[in-house]
């Protein structure tokens, strides 16, 4: 099993950036495809953004397609989302998530074994 602990959070205007990380422990996730979604108040959760475990293979979301970008670190075991041109849409908790697949990119949150508990992001307008 593996912990993620996710930060970098906050309350930014419209237009800002923020980068969220979300860090691992217990287990490398190296082998893991690691993923981003989000669920905003009265809402399902969504998929964001999800990498393949070796950083080769990325997918996003058509809502955040050319603002966001997911990245890894493997060494630091961490996994970023670089958020800009943030929206008020935007506005939700952010998890990270970890999985073992063989595809390279997980879209469906079911395909994900292991998850954080979130991160406030708010964005004004």
């Amino acid at each position: 099993q593996v912990q993620l602990v996710e930060s970098g959070g906050g309350l930014v205007q419209a237009g800002g950036s923020l980068r969220l990380s979300c860090a691992a422990s217990g287990r490398t996730i190296s082998t893991y495809a690691m993923g981003w979604f989000r669920q905003a108040p009265g809402k399902e959760r969504e998929f964001v953004a999800a990498i393949s475990w070796s950083g080769g293979s990325t997918s996003t979301a058509d809502s955040v397609r050319g603002r966001f970008t997911i990245s890894r670190d493997n060494a630091k075991n961490t996994v970023y989302l670089q958020m800009n041109s943030l929206k008020p849409e935007d506005t939700a908790v952010y998890y990270c998530a970890a999985g073992v697949s063989t595809v390279a990119t997980i879209i469906r949150s079911t395909g994900y074994t292991d998850w954080g508990q979130g991160t406030q992001v708010t964005v004004s307008s």
